[in-house]
């Protein structure tokens, strides 16, 4: 007998005039703030921008932690300003925390403009096997290694152009993180099990399949 894998496979290819649309489930960015990032109480005094935002997830959760938090996307989704992220006239250290799940194809300029655009330190949501490749090591991580590569021990499900509860996937992600304040050495972190700790059922639109179907009650 044959079985058929639904997971999303680590091969991912977008055309060049995609939207690269892959809603970040809030867990996953609530784990950055609770497990990779230091001080996270001083975070409140802090401000944040999510340049590819789409429809907010992530942005969202971003709130609950930063002083203040500005969105934008180069697409329309219905939540903040649109904005091509590399082509925007963003000052240089215009914020203290850049944080994004950026398009795939576009990481690299993402994390080599928000090096600029950042005072304090870039945290960029990605696939494990984006540590490869000679050209990004080239690129990046020769002269701008990171300073934490924080890998979920969990998978984290992402579906193109919706934020599914019950997805799966066979592709690792992990978090790149840059902190500008002082030198640090490159340090390998785990984010450990914490979806069931750190997910919340508003986090998910509430689907028409998800709702009980209540029979009337008759009356004696």
């Amino acid at each position: 007998m044959k079985y058929q894998s639904y997971a999303v496979s680590a091969q991912r290819i977008e055309p060049n005039d995609s939207a690269d649309d892959f809603p970040t489930p809030p867990w996953a960015t609530r784990a950055l703030l609770e497990h990779v990032l230091d001080n996270k109480a001083g975070l409140k005094e802090m401000s944040c921008l999510e340049p590819a935002c789409g429809a907010g997830h992530m942005a969202k959760v971003l709130n609950e932690y930063f002083g203040e938090v500005k969105a934008s996307d180069a697409y329309w989704y219905g939540y903040s300003d649109i904005r091509d992220y590399l082509t925007y006239p963003y000052e240089t250290n215009s914020c203290d925390w850049v944080i994004t799940n950026p398009p795939f194809r576009l990481a690299e300029e993402f994390i080599i403009r928000s090096m600029r655009v950042a005072r304090k330190g870039v945290a960029m949501l990605a696939r494990t096997v984006f540590l490869e490749s000679r050209g990004r090591y080239e690129n990046i991580f020769r002269d701008m290694p990171v300073t934490k590569f924080a890998q979920f021990t969990e998978r984290v499900p992402m579906v193109k152009g919706r934020l599914d509860r019950k997805a799966s996937t066979a592709t690792g992600y992990a978090w790149f993180v840059w902190e500008k304040d002082g030198s640090y050495e490159p340090r390998l972190m785990w984010v450990p099990p914490c979806r069931k700790a750190l997910e919340r059922p508003s986090d998910y639109p509430v689907l028409q399949s998800d709702m009980a179907v209540v029979a009337p009650i008759k009356l004696r």
